[in-house]
């Protein structure tokens, strides 16, 4: 055929004006001629193959050989009901009528290239550029299940600025504008598909999954969504899997990895891809059962779980999410009412009626097929062709039919505004006129959606949750259990009902999907070196620290007013507590000083009553009242450590400790040398006599008790004492103590104390060798030496305690230095005093004298 002498009319004749496209060009006519020897090849070759394919089918009249998806029948069935609602509308397109072709789509490049053109032309001669149609002209197509299929078609309806509107999932590289400026999406965006599966693996606690997404740019662009997401919210993929485009792909190779996938330690599968995809997770589901795992799919659920008669399926049990969409009132009536008697002509209809019921209507071709009983419909369907539950894709058709109707009813309204000339039955509508109109085309459906193609409506995609549900015999249901809304605020945008959820068969109750177990309250996640931060041991945590959550990343530390319980898991109030008088220590220690104060009171009556006995007189008596005074205030000074702290307690504590053991020790020193003058006197006259006689050893102590006076102004005046909460000594109480303040000031106190004890131990230890009669150099010797022993043992032991029994450790110091002195000066007196009174006589001293003389 010569393209110059065609009775076609060409298809630029309906261009803008300002592009010529009628003059045809030498290089156009030689490439018009290629095209179309291709064209006849890839025609011959496919007539060939539908013979032969024909002639199978010959074999067996009125069947049909290979699974079709009958669930796609919907689209029809949807495609019908809005073109009957817009016919019927007064107030849409009054006085015309839509007229419609309906072509089945081949998941093939060459049926896809072969269709269009066909459609194009309008003849089963496919000449380019021409077009065949002198009436019923199109003004614009849906379809595209597929991406590829849109994008192929695409393509080609470009050269003629055909709207080609879709209702299959969106995809990101079909709303490039440069590419495809003529395509439309009816679907909205997955813009937020990954955060709403993210959603709902955490709201389950699932952090191990697997993920199987298609080969494609789509699924590479969600991939990389999700994992981005996963990231921050502690998620891990254990496996990726990309599947290919066909089964067949699958059939030549290995697919071996679908096994260690059963046995995964992950029990949650996410599945995203394109139809082609689709296509063959379900092959492989039918020979890989992975009956303890959760499927979470999007959209299309109508391809992944077509017919299937077993109950035990490998989706069972598991999540599709699907776009947000209302309920289009009528729809579902019509649905169930219509039959193979409504549209005679529609060849798929009568061939659904023979799969589903084995019969036809009444006058068809087929004699060897029962009659349908007059009830049968839908409603009455077998379980896995679900017809009455509206896919998704159903209802973008639906809006994309009242899309286009808008449209045209827009152009024609302007037309009729501007008085343009033309049959008002028969309007001359191109279709690269409804491109401005569609692109700004805003109406509410009958469901209450908002419809528009703007590029605002792709930011925020609601999504409806289903549970998928198998029954015997081949039933299935997809039961809404909740939704996601991302503009809600965060804990509130996944809406669930546990209550409606069905698991799969292997699990009781909601599974897990971990790479290791969790780790309960008390316990913190350390990670696994070389392996995903999903897998991980778990730690108990330190003493001081709690974790009260599961899978916690690091332990709290409690305040410093509370303390851990056993389990770790939350913080409990720490008591306050001191060294009281009714705890046992402190009852303990309170009495022994009052003993001991009450025994030296005693010792000091037993002195005074006999003051004037010889053994009394012979140790200068002044002294010894002064010391045993002084120790009786050093037990009782032991009284201001224990019991609650206070401002008080606390200056007194350290001051009057330092002031009573200063006095006592200076008193110690004081009849010490007292002793070594008494015997070095052996001329009158000489300077120690004098030193005695005049009393001048009693200035030691005043002198030395001045000295500490002053030490213990000067640490009032810059760091005094005060009270501290100490929160550290003990896990479960707070302790009450007085704090020293400043620590070289106690220390130079006490080692002032220290050096006058050092003193008076050296100088007692010089007199122990004299005259022993009444002489108690070798008591005040002793004295001093468990002095020294007590204070000497008392730093370490001081230092290596903490809270109440630091506190203890002083007392205790406290008693047993005054306890020392008091026995080993003045316990063997009065026993002599006492029990010996024979001895406390002049004649007794007399006669001890004279035994001595040689």
């Amino acid at each position: 055929m010569n393209a110059r002498d065609t009775c076609c009319i060409p298809e630029r004749e309906f261009l803008p004006g300002n592009v010529d496209m009628m003059t045809i060009s030498d290089t156009s006519y030689l490439i018009y001629n290629a095209v179309h020897e291709v064209a006849h090849a890839l025609h011959e070759m496919l007539l060939e193959k539908m013979k032969r394919h024909l002639y199978r089918l010959s074999t067996r009249p009125c069947s049909f050989l290979g699974r079709w998806l009958w669930k796609n029948y919907q689209y029809i069935l949807a495609f019908h009901f809005a073109i009957q609602e817009i016919n019927k509308d007064p107030q849409l397109l009054p006085n015309l009528t839509l007229g419609f072709q309906l072509y089945n789509s081949v998941t093939s490049g060459q049926f896809t290239l072969r269709s269009t053109l066909q459609w194009l032309t309008g003849k089963h001669h496919l000449i380019p550029n021409y077009t065949c149609q002198t009436q019923g002209k199109t003004v614009a197509i849906i379809a595209g299940t597929t991406s590829a299929f849109s994008a192929d078609t695409g393509t080609m309806l470009e050269l003629y600025k055909t709207p080609q509107i879709t209702y299959g999932p969106f995809d990101p590289m079909l709303s490039e504008r440069d590419k495809f400026p003529s395509l439309y999406q009816m679907a909205n965006s997955d813009s937020s598909l990954a955060s709403g599966m993210l959603s709902l693996l955490l709201h389950f606690g699932w952090i191990w999954v697997v993920i199987f997404v298609s080969n494609d740019m789509k699924s590479e662009h969600f991939l990389r969504e999700i994992q981005a997401e996963m990231i921050k919210k502690g998620v891990c993929l254990a496996n990726i899997i990309k599947l290919p485009d066909t089964k067949s792909r699958y059939e030549e190779t290995k697919i071996s990895f679908l096994e260690g996938l059963r046995i995964s330690s992950a029990n949650v599968y996410i599945l995203y891809g394109d139809v082609r995809s689709l296509y063959t997770m379900e092959f492989l589901s039918k020979y890989y059962l992975t009956l303890g795992k959760v499927w979470i799919m999007a959209a299309k659920w109508e391809i992944v779980a077509k017919e299937t008669d077993h109950m035990l399926h490998s989706f069972h049990g598991g999540f599709s999410f699907s776009h947000h969409k209302g309920e289009i009132p009528g729809l579902n009536h019509f649905v169930k009412t219509v039959d193979p008697s409504h549209y005679p002509e529609d060849f798929f209809l009568s061939q659904l009626w023979l799969h589903a019921f084995h019969c036809l209507p009444p006058g068809s071709l087929c004699g060897t097929v029962g009659v349908c009983p007059p009830n049968a419909s839908f409603e009455f369907f077998p379980g896995h062709i679900d017809m009455l539950t509206i896919s998704d894709s159903s209802y973008f058709i639906y809006n994309a039919v009242y899309a286009v109707a808008h449209a045209l009813h827009k152009m024609l309204s302007e037309q009729i505004e501007k008085g343009s000339p033309g049959d008002a039955s028969q309007p001359r509508i191109l279709p690269w006129q409804l491109h401005p109109l569609l692109r700004k085309i805003q109406f509410t459906n009958s469901a209450g959606e908002d419809v528009s193609f703007h590029e605002t409506r792709h930011r925020m995609a609601h999504y409806d949750i289903h549970n998928i549900v198998n029954f015997p015999a081949g039933f299935r249901l997809l039961i809404k259990i909740g939704k996601f809304s991302p503009e809600r605020a965060h804990g509130k945008d996944l809406i669930l009902n546990e209550e409606m959820i069905e698991w799969p068969v292997a699990f009781k109750e909601t599974p897990q999907s971990l790479c290791s177990q969790r780790c309960g309250p008390g316990f913190r996640k350390m990670p696994q070196e070389g392996r995903h931060v999903c897998c991980y041991t778990c730690v108990v945590c330190p003493e001081r620290d709690i974790s009260n959550h599961t899978d916690a990343e690091q332990c709290i530390p409690c305040a410093d007013h509370e303390y851990p319980n056993q389990e770790r898991n939350r913080c409990l109030p720490k008591l306050v507590t001191f060294l009281a008088f009714e705890d046992p220590l402190g009852m303990a220690l309170a009495c022994v000083a009052l003993c001991f104060s009450a025994l030296t009171a005693v010792v000091l009556w037993v002195f005074v009553k006999h003051q004037d006995t010889p053994i009394v007189k012979a140790n200068n008596r002044t002294l010894s009242y002064i010391l045993l005074i002084t120790l009786f205030l050093c037990f009782l000074c032991s009284l201001l450590f224990i019991g609650r702290p206070n401002t008080a307690t606390c200056l007194l504590q350290q001051i009057t400790f330092g002031l009573v053991f200063t006095v006592a020790v200076s008193t110690v020193l004081a009849k010490t040398i007292t002793v070594i003058l008494a015997f070095k006197v052996t001329k009158p006259g000489r300077t120690m006599r004098r030193l005695l006689v005049s009393g001048a050893t009693n200035f030691i102590i005043p002198i030395c008790s001045m000295n500490q006076l002053v030490l213990c102004g000067i640490w009032l005046g810059t760091s005094p004492p005060f009270i501290e909460l100490d929160t550290h000594s003990e896990n479960d109480h707070i302790i009450l103590v007085c704090n020293k303040g400043s620590v070289t000031a106690f220390y130079c106190v006490l080692g002032y104390l220290g050096s006058l004890a050092l003193a008076s131990f050296t100088v007692a230890f010089l007199a122990r060798n004299l005259p022993d009669t009444f002489n108690e150099a070798k008591f005040l010797t002793f004295s001093m030496l468990v002095f020294c022993s007590v204070w000497v043992t008392f730093l370490p032991v001081y230092h290596s305690t903490k809270g109440k029994v630091m506190v203890a450790v002083e007392v205790f110091s406290i008693l047993a230095s005054s306890a020392g002195l008091l026995g080993c000066i003045f316990v063997p007196k009065c026993y002599i005093i006492l029990v010996r009174p024979d001895q406390n006589s002049l004649k007794a001293l007399r006669n001890q004298c004279s035994c001595r003389r040689p």
